[in-house]
């Protein structure tokens, strides 16, 4: 081992690369297919009513649903314009 080797960062495989990406998507699409079917209808009228007095799009509005044992959270996230 030389000093020179110390300081060389490891390369990755990218066959560790690809897998790490791959529980990425797999965990995004396990949440995704836990959500109810109303939730992107429900966002989307939200986000109507809201522009009726603010003009936002929708990358500014997010949804998220939480399931715990006893409740399920609904968290409603908008940014809006500076005035």
């Amino acid at each position: 081992m030389s000093i020179f080797s110390y300081f060389k960062k490891e390369q990755k495989a990218s066959a560790s690369i690809a897998k790490e990406r791959l529980q990425i998507i797999v965990a995004h699409e396990r949440t995704t297919r836990t959500q109810p079917d109303y939730l992107p209808k429900m966002q989307r009228e939200i986000l109507e009513v809201i522009r009726k007095y603010v003009p936002i799009s929708e990358e500014d509005v997010q949804v998220q649903l939480e399931n715990s044992d006893e409740c399920s959270v609904l968290e409603l996230n908008i940014t809006l314009p500076e005035a």
